[in-house]
């Protein structure tokens, strides 16, 4: 038997797996696309191909294509296997092996070029083990962790990307704080979307306190009392997002610039949820053309200062506090 020579990106010519990387991010996340497009050409591509890994990976997870509306779950074995499938590809992929799917080839290369290993990998997909369990948070570090596992742990491949070096743990729990502002907005936009999917990110002890169990919370007639956790979940998301500006900081300009310019854009969902109150999930949060162009051009200013305050309160958590989970 011919033995697959070992090729990163699957024996995929770059300029192929680029492009096609540049349309999954096009499709999937108008806001991602238009902060890489600040980062330096060699960034911006690699940007590109961990995104399609990613995204592919969440479709895989989810049953769905290019994030849309949730696929059926199926029972647990089903999500399991898809978790499963998902850490095989990878490793394929990681191995330099051909994987027959163009976003884990993707990974590969940008693995090759960056020395992303298998630990950074199966972190990330250990947020997408936790959903195929059916699992909820139930403190507020149970929250945390499930950002950790499918943003923290991006925001540190993110940076490793940009050149940061694997031993700057400052720099890389700056970088992790970015992925956790970044899903705290999300869970803050998406409350009733995971509701209608079965799934609750937000922890069981912030329901109890308000006499709800999951499911509860994203009812109609609840809508009022549920935004009265968004201050509390919000400034979480605030603490995070400035702790993140300290470590664009350490990078190069027009790295910063695209860092900053997500960070102010996620921020800006995050505050529009809070701002709208009660109305904040009766359509989905979005943040226009002509609002991310001025979130950019701040971020310019932002990085030409670069003299970021941080938060006023300490953060609590870092990356270490959330690996390893034992049994996963």
């Amino acid at each position: 038997m011919r033995v697959t020579p070992a090729r990163a990106g699957g024996g995929r010519e770059r300029a192929a797996l680029v492009a096609k990387s540049y349309e999954a991010i096009a499709e999937g996340s108008h806001s991602f696309a238009a902060a890489s497009k600040l980062f330096d050409r060699t960034t911006r591509e690699r940007s590109w191909l961990l995104y399609a890994w990613c995204r592919r990976c969440d479709d895989i997870a989810d049953n769905q294509d290019k994030g849309g509306p949730l696929g059926d779950q199926g029972d647990l074995k089903s999500a399991e296997d898809r978790v499963q499938a998902i850490r095989v590809l990878t490793r394929r992929a990681l191995d330099e092996q051909p994987t027959a799917d163009f976003a884990f080839d993707a990974f590969g290369l940008v693995a090759d070029e960056c020395g992303l290993d298998w630990d950074m990998a199966n972190d990330m997909i250990g947020g997408f083990a936790l959903d195929a369990t059916r699992w909820q948070p139930r403190t507020e570090a149970d929250m945390m962790r499930y950002c950790y596992h499918v943003a923290g742990s991006v925001g540190i491949m993110m940076a490793v990307i940009m050149g940061v070096p694997k031993d700057d743990g400052e720099t890389l729990d700056r970088a992790c704080d970015l992925g956790l502002a970044f899903q705290i907005a999300n869970i803050a936009r998406d409350i009733t979307e995971d509701a209608e999917a079965g799934r609750c990110y937000l922890p069981a002890t912030w329901l109890a306190e308000l006499d709800w169990e999951a499911g509860e919370h994203a009812l109609p007639e609840n809508r009022f009392k549920l935004a009265s956790l968004m201050p509390r979940l919000i400034a979480l998301m605030e603490k995070h997002e400035a702790a993140s500006k300290l470590g664009a900081k350490k990078l190069r300009f027009r790295q910063r610039w695209a860092v900053l310019a997500a960070a102010n854009i996620y921020g800006a969902i995050g505050r529009k949820v809070l701002g709208r109150g009660q109305l904040a999930w009766n359509k989905r949060v979005r943040v226009g053309g002509l609002e991310k162009s001025w979130h950019v051009t701040t971020a310019f200013f932002e990085a030409l200062w670069n003299r970021p305050r941080g938060p006023h309160e300490p953060i609590i958590w870092s990356r270490h506090d959330f690996r390893p989970v034992a049994g996963w």
